[in-house]
């Protein structure tokens, strides 16, 4: 409770003088009568009305307090916030080909880059973003969502084997451009993450690139492996898992002009910590907007105040004229 006017509680101060003249009245005399002699007054009983007698005093007090609150026009905020959001919509687009098994992210390509994706969609909660896989081929694993939770579970089921092994890096772009395609989202992004040279697939890399161009879709590209050799799985003829180095092959260059061609950026990614800096710097450069307006809204409760002391007073009245105007 808040009053819009608390210097009128002061009002309230006028109590003491009210009763301080009352009290000089009473041993004053008061309302005096003249008889000649008040012995047969003193042998009567006292009743309610003699022990009351102080109570239209304590009504008028009562009154002026009420009058002084009601001045002070007590009120009851509630603040309400109107939110608005416009997120962003994004489609991760995760390599599974054979070659994201390498072991030189801990505990392999794949799984570090699901690792690092499901704190990346966890960072987002304003956004719808959907999931695409693609090896030799590419599908859908999750159309734009904002069920995080959904998301996260599809995510986690992503392995390596579901499709034909390959890179086709065009594929998978394309895939997510058809996700993207009929968004109305102001701001639309493709993360495309793959560790390879793209050697199969109907569509090439440039090709789709430009055709995220035309829809306004940027694409942030992300090489991932160590530069240099690293430890590709491999299973022996007895069936027991074995590793051999392999020189790391990504195709930079193609890499560096799909994202040129959108607006995007290029990052590599040697390990599981700069994979993670490149996601947060990409959580960083396309933020939602997100504005959120304010208000207060009073409620006005000065009307009850005035009710109660307009009671009052008609009590007062009533106990005074009507009750208290006899001799006990």
């Amino acid at each position: 409770m808040t009053f819009a006017n608390p210097n009128m509680l002061w009002l309230s101060a006028l109590v003491v003088p009210m009763v301080a003249y009352y009290i000089w009245w009473l041993r004053a005399g008061g309302a005096a009568l003249k008889v000649s002699s008040s012995s047969p007054l003193e042998s009567a009983p006292h009743t309610l009305r003699y022990y009351c007698r102080h109570l239209p005093m304590v009504l008028r007090s009562v009154v002026v307090v009420l009058i002084a609150v009601a001045l002070a026009r007590p009120q009851s905020s509630e603040q309400l916030t109107k939110t608005t959001v416009e997120g962003v919509d994004i489609v991760l687009s995760l390599d599974v080909s054979g070659t994201m098994l390498a072991a030189d992210f801990e505990p392999n390509r794949l799984v570090a880059a699901k690792d690092v994706a499901a704190k990346f969609i966890a960072d987002r909660p304003n956004d719808r973003i959907g999931l695409v896989v693609f090896a030799g081929e590419s599908y859908t694993q999750s159309p734009l969502t904002t069920d995080k939770a959904a998301l996260q579970t599809l995510l986690s089921q992503v392995e390596f084997g579901v499709v034909e092994d390959g890179t086709a890096i065009g594929m998978g772009l394309a895939t997510a451009i058809n996700r993207l395609r009929e968004s109305d989202a102001k701001s639309k992004v493709i993360i495309l993450l793959t560790d390879g040279v793209n050697n199969t697939g109907q569509v090439a890399p440039m090709s789709a690139a430009e055709i995220a161009a035309e829809y306004g879709i940027k694409v942030y590209t992300v090489g991932v492996g160590r530069r240099g050799y690293a430890p590709y799985p491999y299973y022996d003829a007895w069936g027991n898992l074995r590793y051999h180095q392999q020189l790391v092959e990504i195709d930079e260059q193609a890499l560096t002009d799909i994202a040129a061609k959108t607006g995007g950026e290029y990052f590599r990614a040697t390990d599981k910590r700069s994979l993670r800096d490149i996601y947060d710097r990409i959580n960083e450069l396309e933020k939602s907007r997100i504005e959120t307006d304010n208000y207060t809204l009073h409620t006005e409760h000065f009307v009850g105040w005035l009710l109660w002391a307009l009671a009052l007073l008609v009590v007062e009245f009533l106990v005074r004229r009507l009750w208290l105007n006899k001799l006990p």
